[in-house]
């Protein structure tokens, strides 16, 4: 669910770039329309399918929650590949949280050195062309270490994120394009 949501949130900001030639439009809104139904249908697929099998018993985490802990390096192998794709979908979700925050700091104190000097990074007498900001390093690391202690701390931390996400991915792919579609082509 939590990538399904994810995908809703950025959805929008897809759309919104949309600023290209009328072929790549279709093509992108073809994409994004495909993408949508597909993911829907999946997880629609997979909630019914888990209800109907288990009723109010099903778990949340559905590999280990009936017992299942055999053969012991699939469940490892499965808990890896959950681990990369949300380390890549928190990549990419928390860089709006991040150029806000860092705009805005720069914006109130323009002359650190700490806030806006950028370092070159190389290796021996390689130029990499990478720099690296020790005030973004420093308030990056700061953010995911909290973020991480506040999911650590709450015990029912699945399901407030699965709320949020069902509410959020409701709203954005689901009422706001109807209403789009309803304004557009005027329909009473």
């Amino acid at each position: 669910m939590l990538i399904c949501c994810s995908y809703s949130a950025v959805l929008i900001e897809i759309q919104d770039t949309l600023k290209s030639s009328k072929s790549e439009i279709k093509v992108m809104k073809k994409v994004d329309m495909m993408t949508a139904l597909i993911m829907t249908f999946f997880y629609l697929l997979c909630a019914c399918f888990g209800y109907a099998a288990f009723g109010n018993n099903a778990h949340g985490n559905m590999l280990t929650g009936f017992g299942f802990f055999e053969p012991f390096w699939l469940i490892d192998l499965a808990n890896i590949f959950i681990a990369m794709r949300l380390v890549g979908a928190y990549q990419v979700l928390t860089q709006p949280v991040f150029v806000a925050a860092e705009s805005h700091i720069r914006k109130r104190w323009p002359k650190s050195k700490f806030i806006t000097r950028e370092y070159p990074i190389s290796i021996g007498k390689i130029n990499l062309n990478l720099n690296i900001n020790f005030f973004r390093l420093t308030w990056r690391t700061m953010f995911v270490v909290i973020a991480n202690l506040l999911a650590l701390a709450l015990p029912f931390f699945n399901e407030v994120l699965a709320f949020r996400g069902a509410i959020s991915y409701w709203s954005l792919t689901v009422y706001f394009p109807v209403n789009m579609y309803i304004a557009q082509n005027k329909i009473s």
